[in-house]
């Protein structure tokens, strides 16, 4: 019974890490449909709707969008109402009637009051020149993450494909090497090699096998990297286009560097960002400026309420004669006084108390500040220290640019140098290692010449990728640079 219960288990285990497995290559497969093979301006386009650091930085830009529209929008009178509904216990004054009341009093008040700063320095106007400009400044701020995503997947468009030549050059050399294995094994199995030459090449072999996994290993990496910058889970499925990327023998570089900073700092981002924050810097001085200045607002209001102890009378007092009351004249005569029966009350209606304890009010307000601390003049020297750093932050950035368009065109020129020097000892190194190969074929070199020639073949086509892509790279910095689109 036990046996037949575990054998039972078994098989539904088995089943489950069937399904389980078929799950996951559904899902693989699904995944890989989802994203097909993806161009540099499909990733880029990818990312720019993905992109976690853009979308903060485009919240950030609404968020200046509220605030200027805030700004605007306190040139406006505001206008408040009031409505409140109250039972008073104990000894309390009335506030309509005067009166001093002991039982419990209902009161009811509605009020309407608006007020308006007619003048307060150009505070407001300035500020709201000033979030205007702050708008500004952070739209381009998005820009300049957007650019610098941007450049982030070229580079790691282009790290994938040097990778991909990479392994393609990893694997060609086991082939050339495995083809000189099985040659050479039959030589030593008709005795017409030793056994040591054989040891010798397949050791080659085993180097190289490491060489392409490495390389195989660092392909998985760059995609990973890219799948990162793209907001993607995972790298499983994405794939990209593999280009023609030529470089020819011409100079292709056919702008100056001080000729393509001229054009990048009338175009780029951060450059107007920096010159927006000075402007908004400029208005923040004239704010706090703003602060040295009277103050002049209107207010108005309106009211009315009611009260449980608000009376009305309905039957006068009416005359009842004359009778003592109880008070004597000097000869000791008795006083006699009028006397009224009592009056006739009703509380008075709602609708009634509400038109006859109408209140209304307005006034003009001026303020003068005389001395406050040394607040404002505070918030004054605060305000010209940030222009100043401002201008300085202007600065920093053109230098910025400056710098990085220097080094991206002395890496172009040596790149395409290095490029061409490259190409010409691949080129030779061909040929020494075909040599080399027919002299090793006929025992006239040993193994070890032949490892080091195709070792150096290997090197030098791994020196033509880097220098390729590296002038690749830097030429696509160069074109971002001058207003050019990123693509191949």
């Amino acid at each position: 019974m036990f046996t037949f219960a575990s054998m039972k288990i078994k098989k539904l285990y088995i089943i489950f890490v069937l399904f389980l497995l078929g799950s996951i290559s559904i899902f693989a497969q699904d995944a890989a449909k989802i994203l097909p093979p993806m161009t540099l301006e499909a990733c880029i386009d990818y990312a720019l709707k993905n992109n976690v650091q853009i979308k903060q930085s485009e919240l950030n830009t609404e968020l200046s969008k509220i605030t200027l529209t805030q700004s605007q929008a306190d040139l406006l009178p505001s206008l408040n109402g009031n409505v409140s509904h109250s039972y008073n216990y104990g000894r309390t004054i009335d506030r309509f009637t005067n009166e001093f009341a002991t039982q419990g009093v209902l009161s009811q008040n509605l009020s309407l009051s608006s007020d308006i700063t007619i003048f307060n320095g150009l505070q407001m106007i300035n500020t709201i020149k000033q979030n205007q400009f702050g708008y500004l400044a952070s739209k381009f701020d998005v820009d300049k993450i957007k650019n610098d995503i941007s450049l982030n997947i070229a580079s790691a468009y282009l790290q994938i494909l040097y990778a991909l030549e990479t392994v393609d050059n990893a694997r060609n050399q086991i082939g050339i090497t495995t083809s000189q294995v099985e040659r050479t094994k039959k030589l030593v199995d008709a005795g017409a090699s030793a056994k040591g030459t054989l040891l010798d090449i397949q050791a080659q072999l085993a180097l190289e096998e490491l060489n392409f996994t490495n390389a195989q290993n660092q392909l998985d990496i760059s995609y990973l990297s890219l799948t990162q910058l793209l907001n993607i889970s995972a790298a499983e499925g994405v794939s990209i286009v593999k280009p023609d990327l030529a470089v020819g023998n011409e100079i292709l570089l056919t702008s100056t560097a001080n000729q393509i900073y001229n054009t990048a700092i009338t175009n780029l981002p951060e450059i107007k960002s920096a010159e927006y924050n000075v402007k908004k810097c400029e208005k923040t001085v004239d704010v706090a400026w703003g602060g040295l200045s009277p103050r002049l607002a209107l207010s108005a209001a309106y009211g009315t309420g009611y009260s449980g102890l608000s009376r009305q009378i309905v039957t006068p007092p009416v005359y009842e004669g004359y009778a003592a009351d109880g008070s004597v004249t000097t000869g000791g005569d008795l006083v006699y006084s009028p006397y009224f029966s009592n009056p006739v009350t009703e509380k008075i209606p709602f609708m009634d108390q509400y038109k006859n304890n109408v209140n209304k009010s307005f006034g003009l307000f001026l303020t003068v500040p005389i001395f406050n601390r040394l607040q404002t003049k505070s918030a004054i020297d605060r305000a010209h220290i940030q222009k100043l750093n401002a201008d300085l932050m202007v600065e920093s950035a053109k230098l910025q640019v400056q710098k990085n368009i220097q080094q991206a065109y002395a890496d172009a020129n040596g790149g395409l140098k290095k490029y061409n020097s490259s190409l010409k000892t691949v080129d030779a190194m061909k040929e020494s290692f075909k040599y080399t190969e027919q002299k090793f074929n006929v025992g006239m070199v040993n193994t070890n010449d032949y490892n080091d020639s195709k070792n150096k073949l290997a090197k030098a086509e791994s020196d033509l990728l880097q220098a390729k892509y590296e002038f690749v790279f830097k030429t696509k910095v160069l074109d971002f640079y001058q207003g050019k689109p990123l693509k191949f």
